[in-house]
């Protein structure tokens, strides 16, 4: 009988699936050491300023605690990402309410929350800055009381992190061809579109256990963290510096994870520092866990963004050229903003081609704690100002948006906006044909149209199309230099090595039907370690769109060097049944004890990058989409509502359906939370709305029936031809949903999370309570201005 392979392209059981099933998954608070303590963090409680006391209450028996200051880090007092701006502990300074100022450690947890109640700080409070457009003021009018970032040290302007310029060509040439396309355009189209905070909201917060070992002479010798993470050698860098140690005396473990978006990848290298120190000072294992309110006011969510467009645009529909500016607001530390700004800027020019392109972006520092990674990293903001900015052309100069975007459109063998040649299969315009009709759309626009002129509720279809870049940014899959081993275990089962890391997306599952394909095994032959960093190497951060496209890669190339191994050595047939594999591992085992196959990351084709002039290959490969939303705007209460949703893709081979169809389906219900749902309340820099039951993401309830498509266009730069999928379904949610209210009211909405009161104001502001279609005002409304010029 043949053997069920179940490898790519089938949708075998989940590697943790039956364990999470039946409760056996053990998560971080679900362990425990011997004689472990616990910890908690005495945070500031104003946005910006300067430690004057601290006060012990004389209620408290102090002795009975572990407490730890700046004055205890052994190393640096940093927290390291790309800059080392970011304190582990405020030693003198505060940039941000919430920021960590102490760390308590305690047999009893109850004790702690007594002991986190007794403890006052004096301060010196400085005026905050808490809005890029603040930060921005502030720079411009020179005012050193609101200067809070000092950039120089690390070649950057004041209050900003980071800048990019980005040119579809020689800086000079586009220059003088931006001011000739302004000058021949038939209509010039501006406008400017924002972005809110967002709380990754996954279901388990953050949290750890740290153990410290000493030497026989009672120093520091190693450290081991375990926790719930992405990234476990980020976490490795950040011990290294705190304390002062080699990378290979600072462990760190990767337990169950439940659910990440982005914010456990730099997160963990702070509660992991954090909790290490109370171990290193208390002399005990101490487990260090959030609570949801201290999780969703202390730790990174998305950059609220900014994106101003001034597009020149021929009478037939042609772009002719396009300056783009693009703001983030990085919080009170760079962290990872730069990255995030990145990919922000690459994105901004969408799936088109531009004749003449000018990207300016900046990252600006805020008294609000530092934005961090979610899914989609920065392609969610740009992509959404672009977006809506595209319907909004269509309109001024008389075209569907659909024929817009037919008339612009990148494919095979052009370049993008940074150089970079399509060399594999690009076909938006077969996309765009087949998600209108997979959502009825034409007909659909024509009835709502006649509908909606007697009822109440306003319905209406936009859509958006929009591609995301899958692996690291241009260079940056090189110098990480993942390396991944797949070893036989004593019974002969191949066993995958790797720093990956699953929290829910699928990560074990996939790397092993990668390998199960590549050896040609049944799925569940295939093992893969817990990553451990004592025992695994570092195959790159879980972040990107690049788990299945690069490290699957690795684990295919790994597996074919297995098997000619084991083919050279042990006998193994071509055509080998499982049978016969493990009978040829074992030999291989008893004649040389053990074997490993290491592989590193080599770019299938050449791939140019120049990090200066920003221009190259900016991925490996890109995914491709077009997203359609229905909604409907109830005039009586103003409130919008997704009434259904499809979502098509082309992502390269299709590694697990199940996996797919649900990666889509949850990018899809966050981006619905983005646009509609999702707003994170600010008071002083300090998140005013952090519980469950007043931040409001969209249950069940409250989602449409989600219709995912794909299409497979297989690459090779992946796995058996497959691509990044997980974070694209994020970026064309809210602009195709907005774009859906407007063809449903005749209002046109350019910031998100857009709720109920903010279309009453704007439909109130407008003059017509009812909705309908009458225009903006272009003298009120900058989103509108419009400039018409004639040739």
């Amino acid at each position: 009988m043949e053997e069920l392979i179940d490898g790519i392209g089938a949708s075998p059981l989940r590697k943790e699936g039956r364990a999470k099933v039946l409760g056996a998954a053990r998560y971080i608070d679900d362990l425990s050491l011997p004689d472990m303590w616990h910890g908690a963090t005495v945070r500031s409680t104003i946005a910006r300023g300067r430690i004057r006391n601290l006060h012990f209450g004389n209620e408290i028996d102090w002795s009975e605690y572990t407490v730890v200051s700046a004055r205890d880090i052994p190393g640096l007092n940093t927290v390291a990402h790309l800059t080392n701006d970011h304190p582990c502990l405020a030693s003198e300074y505060i940039n941000h309410p919430d920021e960590p100022i102490l760390l308590l450690a305690h047999p009893s947890k109850t004790a702690l929350h007594h002991a986190l109640k007794a403890i006052t700080i004096e301060y010196d409070e400085y005026p905050g800055v808490f809005t890029i457009e603040e930060s921005e003021q502030a720079v411009a009018a020179q005012d050193a009381e609101r200067i809070i970032w000092d950039g120089s040290q690390w070649n950057a302007t004041a209050n900003c992190f980071k800048t990019y310029t980005m040119y579809s060509g020689e800086g000079e040439e586009v220059e003088a061809g931006l001011s000739r396309a302004f000058e021949e355009a038939d209509y010039i189209v501006e406008g400017e579109y924002s972005t809110g905070a967002q709380e990754q909201l996954y279901i388990e917060n953050n949290g750890v256990i740290a153990e410290c070992f000493r030497d026989e002479n009672g120093d520091v010798e190693s450290v081991c963290v375990q926790g719930s993470m992405q990234c476990p050698y980020y976490l490795v860098h950040a011990l290294e510096l705190v304390f002062n140690l080699p990378e290979e005396k600072c462990r760190v473990i990767q337990v169950e994870t439940g659910g990440a978006f982005g914010g456990k990848e730099d997160f963990p290298s702070v509660i992991g520092s954090h909790a290490a120190l109370l171990a290193m000072k208390s002399g005990h294992p101490v487990k260090l866990v959030y609570d949801r309110a201290e999780d969703m006011a202390a730790t990174t969510k998305r950059h609220p963004s900014r994106t101003r467009l001034r597009t020149a645009v021929s009478r037939e529909g042609k772009l002719l050229g396009a300056e783009i500016s693009v703001a983030i607001d990085g919080g009170a530390y760079s962290t990872l903003s730069p990255v995030v700004l990145s990919r922000a800027t690459i994105h901004a020019p969408g799936p088109y081609h531009w004749p003449f392109l000018r990207v300016k972006s900046k990252a600006m520092a805020t008294n609000v704690p530092p934005h961090g990674a979610f899914r989609g990293f920065g392609a969610p903001q740009s992509l959404f100002g672009l977006e809506r900015h595209m319907d909004k052309i269509a309109k001024t100069i008389g075209i569907s948006p659909e024929e817009l975007r037919r008339k612009n459109f990148l494919a095979t063998g052009d370049y993008t906006a940074t150089g970079q040649p399509l060399v594999e299969e690009v076909d938006m315009q077969k996309l765009l044909t087949r998600a209108l009709r997979e959502a009825s759309y034409h007909e659909k626009i024509a009835r709502y149209a006649e509908e909606n002129k007697t009822s109440p509720i306003k319905r209406g279809v936009g859509f958006a199309a929009f591609m995301h870049g899958t692996g690291f940014t241009g260079s940056g899959e090189r110098r990480l230099n993942s390396q991944v081993h797949l070893e036989l275990l004593p019974d002969g089962r191949p066993q995958i090595l790797v720093s990956s890391t699953e929290f829910g997306q699928g990560t074990n599952t996939i790397l092993c039907q990668a390998a199960a394909s590549a050896l040609h095994l049944p799925y569940d032959l295939v093992t893969i370690a817990q990553p451990d960093t004592s025992r695994v190497p570092n195959s790159g951060p879980t972040v990107a769109s690049r788990t299945a496209m690069i490290v699957g890669k690795l684990v295919q190339r790994a597996s074919e060097q297995m098997l000619h191994t084991l083919s050279s050595f042990a006998a193994l047939p071509e055509n080998h049944t499982s049978q016969q594999f493990l009978e040829a591992a074992r030999r291989y085992l008893a004649e040389h004890g053990t074997l490993r196959e290491s592989v590193r990351y080599e770019p299938p084709t050449k791939i140019y990058w120049d990090d200066e002039l920003y221009r190259g290959d900016a991925y490996p490969g890109y995914a491709w989409a077009v997203y359609v939303a229905e909604v409907a705007v109830d005039t009586r209460t103003y409130s919008a509502t997704v009434t259904r949703f499809d979502a098509l893709q082309e992502v390269g081979r299709v590694m697990h359906p199940v996996l797919a169809k649900g990666q889509i389906e949850g990018g899809v219900a966050q981006g619905i939370g983005y646009a509609l749902y999702e707003k994170c309340v600010w008071k002083n820099g300090h998140m005013a709305n952090n519980q469950m039951t007043n931040y409001i993401m969209p249950t069940s309830a409250d989602l449409p029936p989600i219709h995912v498509h794909f299409e497979e266009v297989p690459s090779i730069h992946g796995p058996n031809g497959a691509k990044g999928i997980g974070e694209l379904p994020m970026d064309g949610p809210a602009p195709a949903i907005l774009n859906a209210i407007e063809n449903a009211t005749g209002i046109s909405f350019n910031a998100i999370p857009l709720l109920p009161e903010d279309i009453f104001e704007r439909v109130h502001s407008l003059g017509h309570p009812h909705g309908g279609s009458r225009e903006l005002d272009p003298n009120t409304d900058r989103d509108t201005r419009v400039e018409e010029t004639i040739a």
